[in-house]
Parts: C-alpha cells; sequence; structure tokens
C-alpha cells in the first residue's frame, strides 16, 4: 500500500514538473508581457486623469476629481515612476 502511494507521489511530483516546465518555455514570457503592457495602460490612465498632479493637463479638473476615489491607491507609485530618471536599460527589461 505505501509503495503505491509512492508511485502516486512520484507520478503528481514528475506531471507537475512537466507542467511548470511547459508554462516557463510557452506562457512565462506572454504572461509577463500582458503584466507589462497592463501596468503601462494604468499609468497612461493615469497620467491622463490625474495629469494635473505633475503639470500635465489634459483633461477637466471636474472629470479627474470624479475618477479620483478610484486612483488614490495608485497615485504615489504613479508619481515615483513618471518622475524618476529613465535609463536605455530600462527600455531592454
Amino acid at each position: 500500500m505505501t509503495e503505491q502511494k509512492t508511485r502516486e507521489g512520484l507520478l503528481r511530483r514528475v506531471v507537475n514538473f512537466v507542467q511548470e516546465l511547459t508554462y516557463g518555455m510557452a506562457a512565462h514570457d506572454m504572461a509577463r508581457y500582458a503584466l507589462r503592457t497592463r501596468a503601462s495602460m494604468e499609468h497612461l490612465f493615469i497620467l491622463i486623469t490625474m495629469g494635473d498632479l505633475i503639470g500635465v493637463p489634459i483633461l477637466p479638473p471636474y472629470y479627474s476629481l470624479r475618477i479620483l476615489p478610484y486612483v488614490v491607491p495608485q497615485i504615489s507609485t504613479w508619481k515615483r515612476r513618471m518622475l524618476r530618471e529613465r535609463d536605455v536599460a530600462d527600455a531592454m527589461f
């Protein structure tokens, strides 16, 4: 009975390893690209709505104030990202 459980455990570990290997080879890069794209779109959205915080007036303040409750948790990280110095290496990675 224990020998059968050991074989089942080994089989599960092998199947899990194959699944993780397949994910790493096929989907990991796509998942990272999707997360980067999402982050860029979120930062662009915040720039359009709250750009006046860093001196880029795009939308009238009325619309920015209506969206403000949804954006407040992300403002500090967005400001840091928009105002930091960029390097050539940033574009590569």
